[in-house]
């Protein structure tokens, strides 16, 4: 097996017309990468007309064996490249320089053991989530390092494997993702870096199509998940908690659009916000709710009935 630079990786499950544009732009990209390795759920939906691109190599799963965590470990097994980077199928590069500007990001200094991309709204993104993705990934890129937990918090830990490029040699160092999680296996594995000495670098030159128009019922459910894995992973989310930075973009996004004059926004933030942290609460107290409860407020089922 030769010695790759770059392997992305990306999980998909029924994939359609947006993730052979992703595939196409990974292509053309300047510094494009050795292979694309497929993380498949459910083999009857996919298209075997991708694996025309001669970068493809496809492993299929079924939808009971699929883990956030689990099934990147996995491809990340699969892989031999000095660095790799995790993608999810509805994110599209913006431009050609993606891969190389997440590489130059890296290697600013040794010490850096991931670097996370912009994420970009898309054309049908809400007017409140488009504030939301400038608020998380601003125009300045950044690095940050344990000195900072003070400062920042969580978003020391912050990383997002909507795009993300690890370091083979630092990922493995901290172990890899955690075989089992029901989300954030992202901020997880970089928690652990920035306990470990390393830095997470914020490549806002690096940049994503990515964006969700969530309801409140999704944002609930999100969040319900979100608050399990913290309270699954107290080692790395204990002393820093989410409650702070979400207040904090309440506040911003209020102000945001009272400046703007989009006042009749208002009761959707505060409905948004509240299904937010209502599901965020009761998923950091997961362990107190009966399994019937759990079930209905999770958006990961499969995660449950595996134990």
């Amino acid at each position: 097996m030769k010695n790759r630079n770059v392997d992305v990786i990306i999980p998909t499950y029924r994939p359609g017309k947006e993730f052979t544009e992703l595939l196409t732009r990974l292509e053309r990209q300047e510094c494009p990468p050795d292979r694309i390795v497929v993380m498949n759920t459910g083999e009857q939906y996919w298209n075997r007309e991708w694996e025309n691109c001669k970068l493809v190599e496809v492993h299929h799963l079924e939808q009971k064996d699929f883990d956030h965590g689990g099934t990147r470990r996995r491809a990340a097994e699969l892989s031999d490249a000095r660095v790799m980077v995790f993608m999810t199928q509805d994110a599209l590069p913006a431009d050609h320089k993606l891969i190389g500007n997440l590489l130059k990001a890296l290697d600013q200094n040794e010490k850096i053991g991931a670097a996370y991309a912009r994420q970009l709204p898309k054309s049908d993104c809400g007017f409140l989530e488009r504030y939301t993705r400038s608020f998380n990934y601003p125009e300045h890129s950044s690095v940050k390092t344990l000195s900072d937990v003070k400062q920042y918090g969580i978003k020391t830990y912050f990383c997002s494997n909507v795009c993300a490029a690890y370091k083979r040699e630092s990922y493995q160092d901290v172990g890899g993702f955690v075989n089992r999680a029901i989300f954030n296996e992202d901020m997880i594995c970089a928690g652990n870096m920035v306990k470990k000495g390393y830095s997470i670098a914020y490549a806002a030159d690096a940049r994503v199509y990515h964006s969700h128009n969530y309801s409140c019922v999704q944002q609930f459910h999100r969040n319900f998940d979100l608050g399990v894995s913290q309270a699954e992973h107290s080692e790395i989310f204990a002393d820093v908690p989410s409650e702070g930075e979400g207040l904090r973009l309440v506040k911003r996004s209020m102000a945001y659009l009272v400046k703007t004059g989009h006042v009749w926004l208002i009761p959707q933030l505060i409905l948004q916000s509240g299904a937010k942290y209502a599901g965020y609460f009761l998923g950091k107290r997961y362990h107190k709710l009966p399994e019937k409860i759990v079930l209905a407020c999770t958006m990961n089922p499969y995660y449950w009935k595996k134990g």
